[in-house]
C-alpha cells in the first residue's frame, strides 16, 4: 500500500466547488415565496403555470408572485413565454430541478 494522504492533499484548487456561487444559490432557495413559486412550477410542468396560477399555489398575491419571479428570471432559473395576453413560466434550471426533487418534490 503506498504511504496515507490526507483529505486536503486530494482535493486540489481546481477540484472544489465554487463556494460562492452554491451559497448564492442557496440564498435563492432559502427564501420561501421563491422556493414555494419554484416548486409550483415545477409540479406544473413546462410553459403551463401563470403568475396567477403561481400565486395561488404558493399562497401570495399575484404582484408578490410578479416580483420573485423576476428574480428568478434575472438568475436564469425560469424562462418565460408570452401566451396571449398571459405569461406562462418554466422551471430551466437543471440543478435547481434535481435539488425539488432532493426534497421529495414531484412533478
Amino acid at each position: 500500500m503506498g504511504p496515507m494522504t490526507s483529505h486536503s492533499d486530494q482535493l486540489r484548487p481546481d477540484d472544489r466547488p465554487d463556494i460562492s456561487a452554491w451559497a448564492d444559490r442557496f440564498r435563492m432557495l432559502g427564501d420561501p415565496t421563491r422556493l414555494r413559486l419554484l416548486s409550483a412550477m415545477h409540479q406544473a410542468g413546462p410553459g403551463t403555470a401563470s403568475v396567477g396560477d403561481l400565486a395561488s399555489a404558493a399562497g401570495i398575491s399575484d404582484t408578490a408572485a410578479s416580483q420573485a419571479l423576476r428574480t428568478l428570471r434575472l438568475q436564469g432559473w425560469v424562462q418565460d413565454e408570452r401566451d396571449g395576453r398571459s405569461v406562462r413560466y418554466t422551471l430551466t434550471d437543471p440543478t435547481v430541478h434535481a435539488l425539488l426533487h432532493t426534497m421529495g418534490d414531484d412533478h
